[in-house]
């Protein structure tokens, strides 16, 4: 029996299709204009097949959130998608009042509408069931409009939201093709990888690294995990290595004693499964230098692997037959310090195996590279993938089972 319907489960022709996307997209600060529109092109694809199939389609999405400097409306996410779709793609100023309404009603088959940044709405940010939701205004408005929901937000899916969670209790409901790939290619790794499974985990925090460790190798869902990245730091300052007061502030409020405590006892419970740098890079007067990790304190903060953590994790790669990696192994953006993202990134690609990344700046690192389509699969989330890796329910994924089973 399947889990939650398709776009191959329903005749969309001349329906009014709600379809959840996230394109939250990273803007510059100073223009608020979108940097990276990944996430745009990855929904261009549902966009595209709804509106050929004659639907008429209302397009659901959010921007950053209220009280954050990047939460602003969505006129130039219509425009980008109407480039990657070659469709027209008109933006409606308003979520739920007349405006949008009367632009609901109006539609002709085939035709795309982008309502306002529906983080507008207290309601959307509420944390409520899905039965609360339901009943939501957001839902109460527009669900009375439409035939059917489409939820192609994976990358928001781990969040309990109106416009996430609610219309699935009221409407046919159905995974978009972005939200259907994820899962299935997420599966492959987790519950069907071919052997030995390696996970990389990396970025730019750990908080979250030793219970996403515990879950990944005490399931049996990987053999071994390669920690890098500000995880990797704070796995070695767990092993009683003094780091420098430099690369300590860099780990910031998550350096805690709860957190540090957590790290030694995986480190304790899965031994050499764990594996960590052997090497840090700094820059020193404008240089990348390698410092071993038994020469540490060091006055500057780490800022890459070096090239000895490098081979070492290099050939523990090419010898797997599944590999997924979230987050870089430092800062890759800066001039001289992506060397070990990049070197793990082409590793995994040379493995000939399964080869799977996924976050915004894992993505980020691999398109400054141009290794993006050399790989297996590329995923853009980034919470709902965390709470993935930690087994737990993807709230959005479980309202869509809710209304496969029940409508």
């Amino acid at each position: 029996m399947k889990e939650f319907n398709t776009l191959d489960d329903f005749d969309f022709r001349d329906k009014t299709v709600l379809l959840r996307v996230d394109i939250n997209c990273p803007l510059d600060r100073e223009s608020l204009i979108i940097t990276n529109d990944s996430r745009i092109r990855k929904i261009a694809p549902t966009v595209t097949e709804l509106s050929s199939k004659s639907a008429k389609l209302v397009i659901l999405a959010h921007q950053s959130r209220k009280g954050k400097w990047d939460f602003i409306p969505l006129q130039q996410h219509a425009e980008a998608l109407a480039r990657y779709t070659r469709r027209e793609v008109r933006f409606v100023p308003d979520i739920i009042g007349n405006p949008a309404q009367a632009a609901i009603r109006s539609m002709q088959p085939g035709e795309i509408i982008l309502l306002d940044n529906v983080r507008n709405l207290d309601c959307e940010t509420e944390k409520k069931s899905m039965q609360d939701h339901s009943q939501s205004e957001l839902v109460k408005a527009l669900a009375p409009l439409a035939d059917y929901y489409i939820c192609d937000a994976f990358g928001a899916a781990h969040r309990s939201q109106c416009s996430l969670v609610g219309f699935q209790a009221r409407l046919p409901s159905a995974a978009g093709r972005l939200m259907a790939k994820e899962l299935y290619a997420l599966r492959s790794v987790f519950d069907e990888p071919r052997r030995p499974s390696t996970f990389i985990l990396g970025g730019a925090k750990f908080g979250d690294s030793s219970p996403m460790i515990d879950h990944v190798l005490g399931t049996g869902k990987a053999d071994r995990v390669i920690l890098v990245g500000l995880a990797g730091n704070a796995f070695i300052k767990a092993m009683g290595v003094d780091l420098g007061s430099a690369s300590e502030a860099a780990l910031k409020e998550e350096l805690t004693d709860a957190n540090l405590q957590a790290a030694k006892q995986m480190l304790q419970k899965y031994g050499p499964r764990i594996l960590l740098p052997q090497d840090i890079a700094v820059e020193k007067d404008g240089e990348r230098v390698e410092v071993p990790i038994g020469d540490l304190p060091y006055s500057e903060p780490a800022l890459d692997i070096g090239k000895a953590s490098m081979e070492k994790f290099c050939k523990v790669i090419q010898c797997s037959g599944t590999c997924f990696m979230s987050g870089p192994a430092g800062m890759y953006e800066k001039v001289g310090f992506g060397e070990g993202t990049k070197a793990l990134m082409l590793a995994m690609i040379d493995s000939g195996g399964q080869a799977v990344i996924g976050g915004g700046h894992t993505v980020g690192a691999a398109d400054l590279f141009d290794l993006t389509d050399r790989f297996s699969y590329v995923s853009t989330a980034g919470g709902a993938l965390e709470t993935y890796l930690l087994g737990k329910p993807l709230p959005a994924v479980e309202a869509l089972k809710h209304s496969c089973r029940c409508l």
